[in-house]
């Protein structure tokens, strides 16, 4: 088993991605649009519930409810690594 960097912080933006950052300072953007079309996922739709993410305790994944999550490995291989200045969440 591989061993996945725990997650620090999550933050999510507008169009269904999240900027994932690590324990070990990487960042990432993870695409959860087609994930939408997976009835488990679909009420993430749902603006105000998309936004409601936060990391689970200990830093192994995120969730939105107690049905609905995402695992540290499963943001770590698929999300696309932010080789320059991190997104920053601007409010509007």
């Amino acid at each position: 088993m591989h061993g996945y960097p725990k997650i620090k912080m999550v933050i999510p933006f507008d169009d269904y991605r999240l900027q994932v950052t690590f324990a070990n300072d990487v960042s990432k953007v993870y695409d959860c649009r087609l994930l939408l079309q997976n009835p488990v996922f679909a009420p993430l739709a749902k603006s105000w519930l998309f936004r409601a993410v936060q990391v689970d305790p200990g830093g192994y994944g995120v969730s939105w409810n107690e049905e609905i999550d995402l695992s540290e490995s499963e943001l770590w291989e698929h999300g696309t690594r932010i080789e320059s200045t991190p997104l920053i969440a601007v409010p509007a």
